[in-house]
C-alpha cells in the first residue's frame, strides 16, 4: 500500500472500531432490557448485483472499433466539440489516425458510428470482434445529430443488435457500454441512467441520455444497451475537467439514431422540415410584456427573408405554442418538431401575437444546410420618464455608429448609449451598444420613437416591455419589467 494511503486507511479503520464499540455497548444495554428488540441490520439477506456476463457475450460480437486515417490535407480541421472522445496517434509521417467504436445494426455490414469518429477522413477500417479488419464505405454523415452511417463486406451475413426504444429509458435503470476506450477494444462498463433529454450544447436536436457508466476516449460511436440486450443510445460525449471519465457521459438516443440512419441508408442524407425562424426562450418578464399566460413557447426574434414563415406571415415578436396540436414549451421543441414535418406539407401552428390568438398554416421546406438569419433609418427626442423608469440612455443611430456597431443597411433603431446600475434594464440584460430596433411588435426609427413606444407599453397594467434589439449581429427580444420590483429575486 503507498505510504501516502496509511493515513486515510487508519482513520477508515478506527471509524470501522468505535463504530464497533458503539454497537457492543448498544447489545450490552438491549440485553439489560425487557420486551423485544429489533434485530440487527446486517441479518437481513443482501441484495445481489446484477450479473452482466451473458448479455455481454451476446453482444459483443457485434460491437467494432474503427480507426480513421487522415492525411496531412485534414489532420488541420477545425476542432470539434467531441475532440476530446477521440485518442489520436501518428503511426507515420504526413499520416494521423483517429480511434472510435462502432455496432452493426443489420446482418449485411451496416455498421453506426459517430459522425466526430469519421468526419474529414482519407480511409476508414472496421475491425470486427474476431480482429478481421474491413474496409468500410462512408453512406452517409448527419452532423447535425452526430451519426454516421458505414458499409462493410464481410461475405457473409454479421451478428447485429437491434435498436431499442430510447422514449421508454427511465432514471435509475441498469446500462451496459461497451468500446474501444484508449484502443482497447471489447471494454465493458455498466451504471445507470443518470438523466434523459440533456442537452449539452452540441446541437440543434440535443436530447442525450446521460449515464454514469463510464466512457472515455474511443468510446464515441459504441453502443449502451439495456439488461434486454438493445441498443437505447450510442456513446458520443463526456463532461470532464480532467478528459477521464467522471461519471458524467452522453449517449444519442435510439429514437434519433433509427430515424437518421434510415434516411441515411435510403437516399444518404437526412431530410429534414425547415420555416425559416431563429427562436428564444420566453422569459417570465416577456410573457408578462407579450400577455402570454405563461412563461413558455417558442418566441419568434427574427424571420428570414423569403422563408416558408415569411410568406405564411410569420412575424418577429410571435410566440409559437403548438405545431400540428403538439405543445411547444422551448424553443428546442419547435425546432424538434418541425423538423420531423416532411417537406411540402403543411404545418399548422397556434401562436400568440400581441396578445391576440392566431392560427397559421405554413407550407414547411427542405432545411438547407447553410443558413444565415438577418432581421428586418431616422433620429433624436424621446421621453425622459419611459427612459428613466427602465434605466437607459439613448443616443441616434448615425452613419459612424451603424459601421462601428455593424448594423445592417436595412435595419433602424436607438442605440444604447447608457445603462443605470440597479435599474430594470440592467436586470435585464441591456448594455450599451445594443441597438433597440423594435418595442414589441413595432419598429423603431430614431430614440423619440423608442420612448414613445415604451412609455406606451410601461403604461399597460403589466408593466413590461419586450425590446426587440440587435447585438452582436444577431437579433434577438428581452423583456424589461417595471413591477414588483421590491419583492423581485
Amino acid at each position: 500500500m503507498p505510504s501516502s494511503a496509511r493515513p486515510w486507511f487508519r482513520v477508515t479503520l478506527a471509524a470501522a472500531l468505535l463504530a464497533g464499540t458503539a454497537l457492543s455497548g448498544f447489545a450490552i444495554q438491549a440485553n439489560a432490557q425487557s420486551g423485544p428488540v429489533n434485530p440487527p441490520v446486517l441479518s437481513a439477506p443482501s441484495a445481489m448485483l446484477p450479473d452482466f456476463s451473458g448479455l455481454v457475450a451476446q453482444v459483443k460480437p457485434t460491437v467494432v472499433s474503427i480507426t480513421t486515417t487522415l492525411d496531412d490535407t485534414t489532420a488541420e480541421r477545425p476542432p470539434s466539440p467531441f475532440d476530446r472522445m477521440i485518442p489520436k496517434n501518428t503511426p507515420r509521417a504526413g499520416a494521423r489516425q483517429a480511434r472510435g467504436s462502432g455496432f452493426i445494426i443489420r446482418a449485411d455490414g451496416l455498421v453506426v458510428t459517430n459522425n466526430h469518429v469519421i468526419k474529414d477522413s482519407a480511409a476508414v477500417m472496421v475491425t470486427l470482434d474476431d480482429g478481421t479488419e474491413r474496409k468500410a464505405t462512408v453512406l452517409g454523415t448527419d452532423p447535425r445529430t452526430d451519426i454516421a452511417l458505414l458499409k462493410i463486406e464481410a461475405g457473409k451475413p454479421l451478428p447485429y443488435i437491434q435498436l431499442g426504444n430510447s422514449r421508454d429509458v427511465r432514471p435509475g435503470e441498469w446500462v451496459v457500454a461497451m468500446g474501444n476506450p484508449f484502443g482497447l477494444g471489447g471494454t465493458v462498463t455498466a451504471g445507470i441512467v443518470s438523466a434523459v433529454s440533456r442537452d449539452i450544447g452540441a446541437g440543434p436536436y440535443d436530447q442525450f441520455i446521460q449515464v454514469d457508466a463510464p466512457i472515455n476516449q474511443g468510446n464515441s460511436g459504441g453502443p449502451l444497451f439495456t439488461q434486454e440486450g438493445k441498443v437505447i443510445g450510442m456513446n458520443t460525449a463526456i463532461f470532464s475537467p480532467t478528459g477521464g471519465s467522471v461519471g458524467i457521459g452522453f449517449a444519442i438516443p435510439s429514437d434519433v439514431i433509427r430515424a437518421v440512419t434510415t434516411q441515411l441508408a435510403d437516399s444518404g442524407h437526412v431530410t429534414r422540415g425547415y420555416i425559416g425562424v431563429a427562436t428564444q426562450p420566453v422569459t417570465p418578464p416577456m410573457a408578462k410584456a407579450l400577455r402570454l399566460p405563461e412563461p413558455a413557447g417558442a418566441l419568434l426574434s427574427s424571420v428570414e427573408p423569403g422563408s416558408p414563415a415569411a410568406k405564411a406571415g410569420l412575424e418577429p415578436g410571435d410566440v409559437i405554442r403548438t405545431v400540428n396540436d403538439q405543445k411547444i414549451a422551448t424553443p428546442k421543441d419547435l425546432a424538434m418538431t418541425v423538423a420531423t414535418v416532411k417537406p411540402g406539407e403543411d404545418a399548422r401552428l397556434h401562436l400568440v401575437r400581441d396578445g391576440t390568438e392566431l392560427d397559421i398554416k405554413v407550407r414547411v421546406g427542405e432545411q438547407p444546410n447553410d443558413r444565415a438569419a438577418r432581421g428586418p433609418d431616422r433620429e433624436p427626442g424621446g421621453d425622459p420618464a419611459a427612459r428613466a423608469q427602465l434605466g437607459l440612455a439613448f443616443v441616434p443611430l448615425t452613419s459612424d455608429l451603424r459601421a462601428r456597431l455593424e448594423v445592417p443597411d436595412n435595419l433602424t433603431g436607438a442605440v444604447v448609449r447608457g445603462v443605470r446600475p440597479g435599474s430594470p434594464a440592467e436586470e435585464a440584460g441591456l448594455r450599451p451598444g445594443d441597438v433597440i430596433v423594435g418595442v414589441g411588435g413595432q419598429k423603431i426609427a430614431s430614440p423619440a420613437e423608442a420612448a414613445k413606444a415604451i412609455a406606451t407599453a410601461l403604461n399597460g397594467k403589466e408593466r413590461a416591455v419586450a425590446l426587440r434589439i440587435l447585438r452582436d449581429g444577431e437579433l434577438t427580444y428581452v423583456g424589461v419589467s417595471t413591477s414588483d420590483r421590491a419583492t423581485a429575486g
